[in-house]
């Protein structure tokens, strides 16, 4: 039975536009609306619950005069590449969610039928499809619209991102190669760390094929803003909802560089702040790991994060003009071939990136030469890891 929702957007977030009945959107201008969105939705758990309807959506950025457009017969199919792992179940979770979703295909080397026969009797539109091995990612990837990559193995204690690099380039290497030949229009999400070198392997991977298109290929960073946002808001005491921190450079460690100075709403901070938060934002990943205590990684903040690009994505492919996020993709802002920064998303993928170096203060700007000697390195280790296997392979 459809359900009546009135969403009253406070802040800079709009709240996920569902498949929407009977669309009435007005007067939205982005960062703050002049009046509330009101429409009918499908019974669905998001669309019924306007609270998390508002926290699990993305950053919209500013646009003069403008207004979210989105078909209201837009579904889309989305596949999760690792779905039974604790990443991948949480964010499984999450995409079956969204009333933006027709169809989920869930695929992992085992234990997956079980996850698809779970999340299937959830009352939400979306079919959920199980795959499992080899022989059924071919099926799992046909006809798909995003690609969301979390498979691999988690950090443990005392292990670095790049600690990973050995198990999971080789994973992403072969995800990536069967994506190239069953849906290279895609939108690809990359979540196996190091991001920093498996968004290049991707790369790599998807240039051998001849299919390479920069503007759909993404290292998902989002976690590393919704950590920014979450600390500053409580440690100046802000609205969680209106908070907005750009982070840009890469996923790990010192790569990690919130640009504090462009926070929304303007807040000022000490030197002593300053250098606090941004110390927690890049090593947040390791203090859930040391709590955990060997027990797993960033799993749940993780899916969040994750569920959220995908939601952006969704958005921007069904016609939202207003879809901002940061993300690691191909980039010309710096000399480094690929970098995080805020992008603006369309239906074909990265429309354009904000120059969101521009202004930043002394702090930022030496943070942000120390990063990147580390991120080149890691960039190029993904680069020469295809290039090996190419030469292996050809000799």
């Amino acid at each position: 039975m459809a359900s009546t929702v009135a969403i009253n957007l406070i802040g800079a977030q709009a709240g996920i536009i569902s498949k929407l009945r009977n669309c009435d959107i007005t007067s939205y201008s982005g960062l703050k609306a002049r009046s509330s969105i009101s429409f009918e939705s499908r019974s669905s758990f998001l669309g019924q619950n306007a609270s998390l309807r508002s926290s699990i959506s993305p950053r919209i950025v500013p646009k003069a005069n403008s207004g979210s457009h989105i078909s209201p017969e837009a579904s889309y199919k989305v596949a999760v590449l690792g779905a039974a792992g604790g990443i991948g179940q949480p964010l499984g979770l999450l995409i079956k969610m969204s009333p933006l979703v027709s169809a989920l295909h869930l695929y992992d080397i085992a234990n997956v039928k079980g996850v698809a026969a779970d999340l299937s009797h959830c009352n939400t539109p979306s079919q959920v499809l199980d795959f499992t091995g080899p022989s059924e990612l071919a099926n799992c990837l046909k006809g798909v619209d995003v690609v969301v990559i979390p498979a691999g193995v988690p950090r443990k204690p005392g292990m670095t991102r790049d600690d990973l690099f050995n198990s999971n380039a080789s994973i992403v290497k072969t995800l990536v190669e069967a994506v190239a030949d069953n849906c290279p229009e895609a939108f690809i999400h990359i979540i196996s760390n190091p991001v920093n070198s498996t968004v290049p392997i991707a790369a790599e991977v998807l240039k051998q094929k001849g299919v390479y298109n920069p503007k759909k290929l993404f290292g998902v960073t989002t976690l590393d803003v919704v950590r920014a946002n979450t600390f500053i808001a409580q440690k100046k005491n802000l609205k969680l909802i209106d908070v907005d921190v750009p982070v840009v450079g890469g996923h790990a460690g010192i790569t990690i560089l919130p640009l504090l100075s462009k926070t929304r709403p303007s807040v000022t901070f000490t030197n002593e702040e300053t250098e606090e938060l941004t110390r927690r934002i890049q090593n947040a990943g390791t203090e859930v790991v040391e709590a955990k205590a060997g027990a797993g990684s960033a799993t749940l903040s993780m899916a969040y994060a994750a569920a959220r690009f995908v939601e952006s994505s969704l958005r921007a492919l069904a016609g939202d003009p207003d879809v901002y996020e940061c993300t690691f993709v191909q980039s010309e802002l710096t000399e480094l071939p690929f970098f995080a920064s805020r992008v603006k998303l369309g239906k074909n993928g990265v429309e354009s990136i904000s120059a969101d170096l521009e202004g930043v203060t002394e702090y930022e700007a030496k943070a942000l030469e120390s990063l990147k000697p580390e991120l080149k390195a890691s960039i190029e280790k993904g680069i020469e890891f295809v290039h090996k296997q190419q030469a292996a392979a050809t000799s």
